[in-house]
């Protein structure tokens, strides 16, 4: 299963290399060219006989994680997030550290261990450490070195009634989203990226999008389902299962109102599925894209997933099919109207 393999892959940012190598080797050949900046990047452009606007369709590649910034004369390694990570879920978690994989528990002080005022407050990152049963650091230094980065072990797939479950669905998701497309046949000029370093700063989007300057981009992205206890239905960002989110804003961007219109039109007309995200939190890549060279217009679809930024994440099965629906129905409509704005 596509996502399944997509969300397996290790790729904290700046280490995206084997989701590179993964998205190339399976598109390779269904493109008219494939390249890859000096970020890190992959675009592959499908535009050759195309006349019409170029569109740029964007998921990024990398995922939250953590670095190995110490090694403890113990053998423990001493760790930094890389990207948003909510600490109190990081103790007792499997990973993988480095580019041999070598398999990892996060550890802590133990709690019979602890102060009375330490067990009232989550344990901090300078607190945690990997453990990877090595038994000094010599014996650590033997498969692990400064600035290793630490993906999340999580054996991902279905469960439950139609939901999906594993890591990086931010933003393998959205990766997985333009594979579907890339699928079919457009009568106008595309660029599929699959940017890096989208969690530390939306970096490979900013590049990207300065080199193609697209007369429009779409930004395919995850965003946070908030339909879980406490919070009512009117306080959730998004739903699982209510379909594909469009963004009127966030705190990177706010969307034109034209291409907002033309999205619900299209999924109207269409019987597709949406919701709104109702949430103006966090930032995307469609931020840096829309402040790129003389401004490019930009909307930002999302599949919801709850518990983003976490060792796992759960969206629902048809919100991703949907979204493909959507940009695809989206698409053939600028094949036939032009652009929005």
């Amino acid at each position: 299963m596509l996502l399944k393999e997509l969300s397996e892959l290790t790729g904290v940012s700046s280490g995206e290399t084997a989701v590179r190598h993964y998205i190339r080797d399976r598109i390779q050949g269904q493109v008219d060219r494939i390249q890859t900046d000096r970020l890190g990047n992959l675009i592959a452009r499908r535009d050759q006989g195309k006349k019409g606007p170029l569109v740029m369709l964007t998921a990024h590649m990398d995922e939250v994680g953590l670095m190995v910034v110490g090694i403890d004369p113990s053998g423990l390694l001493k760790i930094k997030t890389v990207g948003g990570i909510d600490e109190r879920v990081l103790i007792s978690k499997r990973v993988l550290v480095g580019p041999q994989r070598i398999p990892g528990v996060i550890g802590a002080k133990p709690i019979h261990l602890q102060e009375k005022e330490e067990r009232k407050r989550p344990v901090k990152t300078t607190g945690l450490f990997v453990d990877i049963g090595a038994t000094d650091r010599s014996d650590a230094e033997k498969d692990v070195k400064l600035g290793d980065l630490i993906a999340f072990d999580v054996e991902a797939g279905p469960f439950g009634d139609g939901l999906f479950k594993g890591k990086a669905l931010d933003d393998r998701a959205g990766c997985a989203v333009l594979l579907n497309l890339m699928e079919k046949k457009y009568n106008l000029p595309l660029a599929y990226v699959f940017t890096v370093q989208e969690e530390v700063g939306l970096r490979g989007a900013t590049v990207a999008a300065f080199g193609l300057n697209p007369d429009l981009a779409l930004v395919v992205e995850a965003t946070s389902a908030g339909d879980v206890p406490p919070l009512k239905k009117h306080q959730a960002s998004t739903r699982l299962g209510a379909g594909p989110a469009i963004s009127f804003m966030d705190r990177s961007v706010i969307v034109n109102p034209a291409l907002i219109q033309r999205l619900v039109a299209v999924a109207e007309e269409a019987g597709i599925p949406y919701q709104f995200r109702e949430s103006t939190t966090g930032g995307t890549e469609a931020g840096v894209i829309n402040q790129t060279r003389s401004g490019i217009p930009v909307a930002v679809i999302s599949v919801p997933c709850r518990y983003i930024h976490s060792p796992v994440g759960i969206l629902n099965r048809n919100d991703l099919t949907q979204t493909v629906k959507l940009i695809d129905a989206f698409l053939r409509d600028i094949e036939q109207r032009g652009l929005p704005v």
